[in-house]
């Protein structure tokens, strides 16, 4: 089964909206788990104008499942991965200004620079991963950085899905088969939501983990996140 990881950003977004501490992040995390999630996932950005820096913190003391925090790898960002070791960190090319994550890597260009990073997470038994366009040369470049995993940035093939998702999904399972054969494990990440989330699970062979935030917390306002993660939950058997 590929597992379900929650990002909690959103949970983050309405409570910094008005200040305090509702909703709570660390209790959301908590709920999400034991509705059957499968990870719990965060995106601290250097502003941290939604999770904030000590969330992760926090949430290292609770989740039960797999803690997996994406970023930027700044030094400030490294040093919160470090000290926080989280099970999966996700290395994304956000520009500071960035709204949300909208790129992947460019392996070849930043070879050397993410070969430096990985290897000093990977030196403290963190599990790590990089965004990577579905992208023949960007999936093999990714095998030379040393990274354990990649997560497909997902935005493409959930634009087209209405219109023409063989289309849509086809490069996704060309850089699958690569990376299967190159022994990179595959995560999957962004705009992913309970329409397009099945048919690309059941096209991607091998795909470990999705990781869903704005979707699944937007669909929680109208169907509670209890019975959104089991509708997943059952769309990724």
């Amino acid at each position: 089964m590929t597992k379900l990881s929650v990002n909690v950003n959103k949970i983050a977004t309405l409570r910094n909206a008005r200040g305090g501490d509702v909703p709570n992040v660390v209790k959301v995390a908590t709920d999400l788990e034991r509705f059957g999630a499968q990870g719990i996932t965060i995106h601290p950005r250097p502003d941290e104008r939604h999770i904030r820096y000590q969330d992760a913190h926090d949430l290292k003391q609770i989740v039960a499942t797999e803690f997996n925090i994406e970023g930027n790898p700044v030094q400030k960002f490294i040093d919160l991965v470090l000290e926080v070791k989280p099970t999966q960190v996700t290395l994304v090319p956000d520009a500071v200004d960035a709204i949300t994550s909208d790129a992947g890597w460019d392996t070849i260009k930043n070879q050397s620079f993410l070969q430096e990073v990985i290897t000093t997470f990977k030196n403290e038994g963190i599990r790590t991963s990089i965004f990577v366009n579905p992208i023949k040369e960007m999936i093999e470049g990714a095998k030379k950085t040393g990274t354990d995993r990649i997560e497909l940035y997902t935005e493409s093939y959930a634009a087209m899905y209405a219109s023409n998702k063989e289309e849509g999904i086809r490069p996704y399972i060309e850089s699958a088969f690569i990376a299967n054969e190159i022994e990179l494990g595959i995560n999957a990440g962004h705009d992913l939501s309970l329409d397009n989330i099945e048919y690309f699970k059941n096209s991607i062979p091998g795909l470990l983990e999705v990781s869903i935030g704005h979707a699944l917390v937007s669909e929680a306002l109208y169907y509670g996140f209890e019975n959104v993660v089991a509708q997943y939950l059952e769309k990724l058997k």
